[in-house]
């Protein structure tokens, strides 16, 4: 039998986007703010290994931070099905 135990996935979430030059980048020290297009009570993008996965909502849990997935998008046709049997 197949074990995932090893398998990582990298997950990103995204609740918005900016973009500034290179330089304005490095100019910026502790503390500062990029404003992004997006506001606190927006839907973030939940992404698997940079691909698109689903949405959900910024949950606040005391001092902790959370993610609640309220749709989980449809595979397209870019991504391949996993091959069960036969060879590769």
């Amino acid at each position: 039998m197949t074990t995932f135990d090893n398998i990582s996935v990298d997950i990103s979430v995204v609740l918005g986007k900016n973009e500034m030059p290179v330089h304005q980048l490095l100019r910026m020290g502790r503390g500062a703010v990029i404003e992004l297009d997006a506001h606190e009570d927006d839907d973030v993008q939940i992404l698997a290994n940079n691909i698109p996965v689903a949405r959900g909502q910024v949950v606040l849990q005391g001092d902790k931070i959370g993610i609640s997935v309220t749709e989980v998008l449809t595979r397209g046709p870019h991504v391949r099905p996993a091959r069960t049997e036969g060879p590769i």
